[in-house]
């Protein structure tokens, strides 16, 4: 199915100068599918063009969206008062420090994004909340993220920090890239830190549909490369995995039998885990 990318070349009031708007962005199409207004007509129709390969392509985004709040209240109740989230895409209900400071006020966040819409829209939404922010940066470049000055200050005290990279990594194409990118930024987090990850699989996927899909965000602004349950694993070598393990996005944690996806979990096309770093 393709996509016409010349239907919309009027940039809204909300859109940063110099973005491009001939192909679709991939943090706009997750807004779309889950429900937000950040997004332009050419993400519409490619995330539209999902839909009709998998139609469950917005439950697979509404159930990571969902794993990613379980995980956050986990971590506070764990006494994490800080939180790193890369990847963090364009802000709709139930960010992160949404869910972090309704349970701790005093819990701090700093996003990464490279989109500059996610950024953007981030920055004012966070203007006159000095717990969070919102920086630029690419999360193939851990080292760049890592010297920034609010993640230094971050991880400064030495204190537990949480590290999400929730459906961000199958963006992160090269296999040895992305698991130097893990391993670089987990060996800089304070012992006692936890890593959290989800990512896209087509485990259970018929090839022509894993085709479609593949094809699909090739013509957006961020190709994908999703990966098998094993090759995921290895992103948590030399950390503890808390209950349930390394599970589908649903499985874990669930709070009850009719969250989504929860009667058929291999249909989130994902897997989910969270560990800890050794003290």
């Amino acid at each position: 199915m393709s996509t016409d990318i010349r239907t919309d070349r009027r940039t809204p009031a909300w859109m940063p100068g110099n973005v491009p708007l001939d192909r679709p962005s991939a943090a706009r199409m997750y807004d779309y599918y889950l429900g937000g207004y950040h997004n332009l007509e050419i993400d519409r129709l490619a995330a539209e063009a999902g839909s009709a390969i998998y139609p469950e392509f917005p439950l697979v985004m509404q159930a990571n969206r969902a794993f990613m709040r379980r995980a956050v209240q986990f971590l506070v109740g764990q006494g994490i008062e800080r939180f790193l989230d890369i990847g963090s895409g364009i802000p709709t209900v139930g960010n992160v420090h949404q869910v972090a400071q309704r349970a701790n006020p005093a819990a701090q966040v700093v996003y990464v994004d490279i989109d500059p819409v996610a950024v953007a829209h981030s920055a004012a939404i966070l203007q006159n909340n000095p717990q969070a922010i919102i920086i630029q940066a690419d999360a193939r470049t851990p080292q760049e993220i890592l010297g920034h000055p609010a993640v230094q200050a971050l991880l400064a005290p030495g204190q537990p920090v949480a590290l999400l990279l929730v459906f961000v990594l199958h963006f992160v194409v090269n296999d040895e890239l992305a698991v130097s990118v893990v391993r670089t930024l987990r060996d800089a987090l304070p012992p006692g830190s936890y890593v959290v990850i989800s990512h896209g699989t087509v485990d259970c996927l018929s090839a022509a549909i894993r085709d479609q899909l593949l094809r699909l965000y090739t013509g957006t602004s961020q190709p994908v490369r999703p990966r098998s349950r094993a090759e995921i694993d290895t992103y948590f070598e030399g950390l503890e995995l808390v209950d349930p393990g390394l599970v589908y996005v649903p499985d874990w944690r669930p709070e009850e039998d009719g969250d989504l996806l929860r009667d058929r979990p291999a249909h989130s096309i994902g897997f989910a885990g969270v560990a800890r770093k050794p003290r």
